[in-house]
């Protein structure tokens, strides 16, 4: 048996499997004013498709749908499979709260009600 197939079918096989992951995914990447599909992430980086993204580099926003998760300091590292990868610089979550100067006691009130 053989396990040989022609480059026109290996094409065809990897333009498929892009597309299924374009569509699979939620995550997205903004610069600027730009959005871009991630095809995967891991914890050192992320890909996108090659042919739709430029040689990125510099701060990004990554996005899960409509949810902001990480400011990113991303480098371009390599370009394989139709994928181009990115890897982090630094990646710093995004809270939806500033962070305490001090430490809150566990027993602490939520709120002070005042005398009427």
């Amino acid at each position: 048996m053989s396990t040989y197939i022609s480059p026109e079918v290996q094409e065809g096989l990897d333009q498929a499997r892009l597309k299924a992951e374009k569509r699979s995914s939620r995550l997205r990447v903004q610069v600027d004013d730009r959005m871009y599909p991630v095809l995967k992430l891991w914890d050192t980086g992320f890909s996108l498709d090659a042919a739709d993204a430029p040689n990125l580099r510099g701060l990004v926003d990554l996005y899960d749908g409509s949810r902001h998760l990480y400011q990113c300091l991303i480098v371009a590292s390599e370009e394989e499979f139709g994928r181009m990868n990115y890897d982090f610089k630094r990646s710093t979550p995004v809270l939806d709260q500033a962070p305490l100067d001090f430490v809150r006691d566990e027993d602490a009130p939520i709120a002070l009600l005042g005398s009427s």
